[in-house]
């Protein structure tokens, strides 16, 4: 059975490859999902080598730390050029016990970004793979979105959402509806697992875009939450209420590469994790490490120089494939 939350013993990962990462050309997708809030796309291309170099290198430090911890590393297919990245395989694959989808991204760039991954499947017998296809019409998209976090970049005409929209707790899943994921979405998600897991969507907290930025999970029983975005337990969905919450700290910001931003100084939220004791942070996040250790919770401090200019850390860069599940 694959991985049926985010924090028990690791066996089995994918990790990105920032190799060949662009932005794409400008159309209506791009603007309203990525860039609502932050002026004009950068002009279309290949990302600086550097960023991409850099990058790669600490995935492969990672990657070297994964092996030294017994896990098993799988890596995007090597031949697959994309439109957009293959840096986040978070964003496309969604793993739910013996369950594989591919989900209807919200950016049209993204449209056939599974292609990197469904060889890495096909060697598991009983896993049942399935894509949801969306035409992603003009119709999708409101403009309205730009310049205002309170309308969100998609409509309900059909159901878009990206992976990273979710959070796993066994049987729970956590669905955020923001500029990523619209209702439409979660309601195709709930179709998709059946009775294996009920869906609560996370609503009125947080735009742009995914939930792993706004909360990780450590534990049964115990979250890490971004205070900028959950401000009182109550905005959480009620079968998370009664959980422990560590407030994360305000962030270290790494900065970006210049004219390359992609996200917030709050991706030091997305830590991810080995086990319940030990989990992977941003290096320059030694107050966030403070607060974890006092949960008695370990902390690898390993670099991402370019989490903020490619909008992905630890969480972002990995799918967790195969746990020791509860």
């Amino acid at each position: 059975m694959l991985s049926r939350n985010e924090y028990s013993q690791l066996r089995t990962v994918i990790v990105g490859d920032a190799t060949g990462a662009k932005i794409p050309k400008h159309d209506i997708s791009l603007r309203c999902v990525n860039y609502a809030d932050n002026g004009s796309p950068p002009e279309q291309g290949v990302y600086p080598q550097q960023v991409i170099d850099e990058a790669n290198e600490d995935i492969n430090t990672f990657i070297d730390f994964l092996s030294k911890e017994n896990v098993k590393v799988l890596r995007p297919d090597v031949s697959y050029d994309p439109d957009y990245y293959k840096f986040c395989p978070r964003d496309t694959v969604f793993v739910h016990g013996n369950n594989v989808l591919y989900t209807p991204m919200s950016l049209r760039a993204r449209a056939d970004e599974q292609t990197a991954y469904r060889k890495l499947f096909d060697t598991y017998e009983s896993v049942h793979q399935e894509t949801v296809n969306i035409k992603r019409e003009d119709s999708l998209y409101n403009t309205k979105c730009i310049g205002n976090p309170n309308v969100l970049a998609l409509n309900e005409t059909e159901p878009c959402f990206d992976a990273a929209n979710i959070l796993k707790d066994n049987n729970d899943l956590y669905y955020l509806v923001s500029n990523s994921g619209n209702r439409k979405g979660a309601e195709i998600l709930q179709q998709f697992v059946g009775n294996t897991a009920k869906v609560h969507t996370v609503e009125d907290v947080y735009s742009y875009m995914h939930l792993d930025s706004t909360i990780a999970f450590l534990r049964e029983g115990l979250l890490l939450a971004n205070p900028s975005r959950i401000k009182d337990r109550k905005q959480l969905p009620e079968t998370l209420r009664n959980w422990d919450i560590v407030w994360a700290p305000e962030p270290v910001d790494i900065g970006h590469h210049p004219g390359f931003n992609n996200s917030s100084t709050w991706i030091n939220v997305n830590l991810f994790s080995i086990n319940e004791r030990l989990v992977v942070v941003e290096e320059h996040q030694h107050n966030l490490r403070t607060e974890l250790e006092k949960h008695n919770i370990d902390c690898a401090m390993l670099p991402m120089r370019h989490a903020r200019t490619l909008g992905g850390c630890f969480h972002c860069i990995t799918v967790d494939v195969e746990r020791e599940n509860v």
